[in-house]
């Protein structure tokens, strides 16, 4: 009880917010299935992504200057009525039979502008309203919802969808849209440094030498602090690279789940809702476990396990049962590398320029998202997949692979399989990332 106390502004946020997140993520599910049905292209779906991770990763080294400098409340308020007003513009182009998948990329990328300024100021609210000593809780309940929303927004919104349409799917994202707007504007107060919780006019003395300060000099101030923190952008590097890989096999899952025979929409669904049951176990036991002595050595065996398991059983396997298994192998950990993850971010970066420095590790770390998509949905259409088609029935790599279509796709997973446990190896022998391990431990 005592902990429910302290984290209460912080849950009755997160519990919101998720909820919120939930509806926005059965509109996008619904979307992705609908651009893979228009044009059949794993390369048309995987830019969705595309667009809205481009003006996130490129926009965000400068998000955070602003951040810091504006009332983090009014900031995400006015990300996520922008955001909803988009899902608006698309569901009357939807129902009037005009949108295009060029539609859909423009406002996935309006999405992606909005997350830009509001995730830096996410970041810091949460900062400042949760006490330091429950900072590996933050990861493991965030996870927590994401698993709930892997689990049943595969199911609802294919049921949803099949039952009453589009539009129900749309009319239940602006009804939780809503609800969390209004708790957020009305329930939660996000104290600003120095002032009035609500008022954002007053300022401690460093986000007044931030004000002061030019535009440019503010975000060179989260470069230069990543820059001194050797460790610590060695580590946002590594993960960058891991998230190259991880949105190559995003682009592909779909392309091979439902391009099979075995497949279709209900494995796919059924594969979503398996991995978020995964990560819903690992959300609890993140959020239940101690803290590890060694954060950084279990960063690097989750990411390890995770990346030498899923992908090896996705390319293998023939059934979804198969890929199903490799997908709750995948994923089970994530949520403790996350929350350790999480936490050493939290308790290196001082709270005055966390804005800052967020958005550089956004910018950093989340680059290679786009191009990962990219990468992954072109690999499948233009390499891989006529790659197989030159095959004759039965030889090795049709009886390791399958085929027809598809079987270039679980190529692809074999060689990443490969290429990310090749990027743990070559990470864990730095000698930033031994110092940064080194550090950590003298902390405690």
């Amino acid at each position: 009880m005592k902990t429910l106390r302290e984290m209460r502004t912080f849950l009755l946020l997160w519990i919101t917010q998720s909820f919120s997140s939930f509806g926005s993520a059965m509109t996008s599910y619904s979307l992705v299935i609908w651009s893979y049905t228009q044009k059949g292209s794993a390369l048309m779906t995987a830019l969705l992504m595309v667009s809205t991770y481009t003006p996130y990763v490129i926009l965000s080294i400068f998000a955070g200057a602003l951040s810091d400098r504006w009332n983090k409340k009014a900031t995400m308020l006015v990300c996520d009525s922008v955001a909803a007003v988009s899902t608006v513009v698309m569901f009357v182009l939807l129902k009037n039979g005009l949108l295009e998948i060029w539609h859909l990329y423009l406002i996935n990328a309006v999405g992606g502008l909005m997350n830009t300024v509001q995730s830096p100021a996410s970041e810091v609210a949460v900062s400042r309203i949760l006490p330091k000593k429950h900072y590996q809780r933050v990861g493991g309940l965030r996870y927590f919802s994401n698993a709930l929303n892997s689990i049943f927004v595969p199911i609802l919104a294919t049921a949803v969808v099949g039952l009453f349409g589009m539009t129900a799917v749309v009319a239940f994202d602006l009804a939780t849209f809503s609800a969390a707007f209004l708790v957020l504007a009305l329930a939660i107060k996000i104290p600003e440094p120095g002032g009035n919780p609500e008022n954002g006019n007053a300022r401690s003395s460093l986000e007044n030498q931030a004000e002061k300060a030019k535009f440019m000099d503010s975000v060179k101030d989260g470069i230069s602090f990543l820059k001194n923190e050797r460790g610590l952008l060695c580590m946002i590097m590594f993960l960058s690279s891991i998230n190259l890989i991880a949105s190559i096999y995003s682009a592909a899952l779909p392309a091979m789940v439902l391009s099979k025979g075995i497949g279709g929409q209900k494995a796919l669904g059924l594969v979503n809702s398996v991995i978020g049951i995964s990560m819903l176990i690992g959300s609890v036991l993140a959020s239940a476990v101690p803290a590890p002595k060694n954060r950084v050595r279990t960063i690097f065996v989750c990411l390890f396990i995770s990346m030498g398991t899923e992908n090896i059983m996705l390319a293998l396997g023939r059934s979804p049962v198969v890929w199903c298994v490799g997908g709750f192998l995948g994923y089970i950990l994530i949520p403790l590398m996350s929350t350790n993850l999480d936490a050493i971010m939290r308790l290196r970066v001082p709270d005055g320029i966390q804005g800052r420095v967020y958005s550089v590790r956004n910018t950093f770390q989340f680059f290679t998202i786009p191009a990962g998509y990219f990468l992954g949905g072109f690999l499948v259409d233009k390499v891989f997949e006529p790659f197989m088609a030159r095959f004759a029935a039965g030889t090795f790599l049709e009886r390791v692979f399958g085929t027809g279509k598809g079987s270039g796709a679980a190529l692809l997973f074999f060689v990443i399989a490969f290429a990310g446990v090749a990027v743990c190896i070559i990470f864990r022998t730095s000698r930033s990332i031994r110092a940064l391990e080194k550090e950590e431990l003298e902390r405690k």
